[in-house]
């Protein structure tokens, strides 16, 4: 209880709440083991060990020291975010659209020899930009009928410049921007419209993208900003397919889900063991988008729960704090900050598990990735901002607010 009074009461470099500091070093130190474990082949082939676990900590490192920055930080001064990173987001979307191709896809942007993902920092100034209009545009029934329109169509630019290179990514920032605009109350007229117009182009894409013949979607790819279409029909085609028999299933084509399904299923409750896992050496990027099917292979279906468990923990404890702020800036912030790490997990698992189609999304502060540990180490700093600001409402204990 000294310990966490201590936290609460900042007489420590680390403030803010224990249970959001708790999860983070939880879910870094999972990720460092995992990606050491996943990047084993890799490794094994270049000769250098420990060069996946040092260049995986090193990330790390820089992304600790942006949440010790950035959790103190008054929460006021996020509001200035969106002035310059709106701009600046635009232009290097823009650009990352005319950047070289990896994997028929441009993500990455380069700067004097440093790359980075655009659409992973689009995605942040994307939700303080909506927290901030919420927050100026709240009356006693709710948001005013105005800020649909200041939320919508900002929000709309961002996904169709990501839409091209990132199908997956677009689709969860518009997630994230619908369910923002429900927390913060926008008008449920406005907000059914929408959706059923959400429901007619998405029923319609689906139907496209499963039933058009593999000639004529191989036609439409080569339309403009459509490069991906065919890639998007495929693995929607591969996951809704009927079973198939194992003797004629092609391991060749489904090489990721495949490997994926074998390493869950031949874990068992409490699995192989960290550093043990055999479908690493056959999967091609385990490190990433499917580390979660190695976390279960490794840990077991508890491992694996516990790694939901810790997400669900994030969500939670956010929530706490958001109940606890005097003010409405700081808790839409937080709350779009980990809605969307928390879908992003999900996401992921479930395209590990099976039950999604493939997308490659990473998993939040686990998976191998300098742009996007970096980014989710920010949402944890700012989170913890806003926890060390919050003040505790009276009826709560300090022991059920720890």
């Amino acid at each position: 209880m000294k310990f966490s009074a201590t936290f609460l009461k900042g007489k420590s470099i680390l403030q803010g709440d224990l249970g959001i500091w708790t999860v983070f070093f939880l879910l870094c130190t999972i990720s460092i083991i995992e990606v050491y474990s996943a990047s084993s082949n890799m490794s094994y082939h270049s000769g250098a060990f420990w060069r996946p676990a040092v260049e995986h900590t090193g990330y790390f490192c820089m992304g600790f020291i942006c949440t010790l920055v950035v959790h103190k930080i008054p929460c006021r001064y996020f509001k200035l975010i969106p002035l310059f990173m709106i701009p600046l987001s635009l232009l290097f979307l823009t650009l990352t659209l005319f950047t070289e191709k990896v994997n028929n896809a441009s993500r990455w942007y380069g700067i004097g020899g440093f790359s980075f993902q655009p659409s992973e920092v689009a995605k942040w100034t994307l939700v303080v930009y909506i927290a901030l209009i919420l927050s100026n545009m709240q009356n006693e029934k709710g948001a005013s009928k105005q800020a649909f329109g200041f939320i919508f169509w900002p929000g709309v630019l961002f996904c169709a410049l990501i839409f091209p290179e990132n199908f997956s990514t677009a689709a969860m920032t518009f997630l994230i921007m619908l369910i923002m605009m429900f927390i913060g109350r926008i008008p449920w007229k406005q907000l059914g419209k929408l959706l059923g117009f959400i429901a007619l182009v998405g029923g319609a894409a689906f139907c496209f993208l499963k039933y058009t013949p593999k000639e004529q979607i191989e036609s439409w790819s080569e339309l403009p900003g459509l490069h991906r279409l065919e890639t998007w029909s495929n693995r929607l085609k591969e996951h809704s397919e009927e079973t198939v028999d194992a003797k004629a299933y092609n391991i060749r084509e489904n090489t990721q889900v495949a490997h994926a399904r074998i390493a869950i299923a031949s874990s068992n409750l409490l699995g192989k063991g960290p550093g043990n896992s055999v479908e690493r050496d056959f999967l091609p990027q385990p490190f990433s988008d499917f580390i979660y099917a190695i976390i279960i292979e490794e840990t077991g279906l508890l491992g694996g729960m516990a790694v939901m468990f810790l997400y669900f923990i994030l969500l939670f404890r956010t929530s706490l704090i958001a109940s606890r702020c005097e003010r409405s800036f700081p808790a839409f912030l937080i709350m779009g900050l980990a809605i969307m790490m928390v879908i992003q997990a999900m996401i992921n698992m479930a395209v590990a598990v099976g039950v999604f189609p493939v997308t490659g999304q990473p998993l939040p502060l686990v998976s191998k990735g300098g742009t996007s540990t970096v980014m989710n180490c920010v949402y944890i700093g700012m989170i913890l901002s806003v926890s060390r600001s919050s003040k505790k409402r009276p009826e709560f204990d300090e022991a059920e607010v720890i």
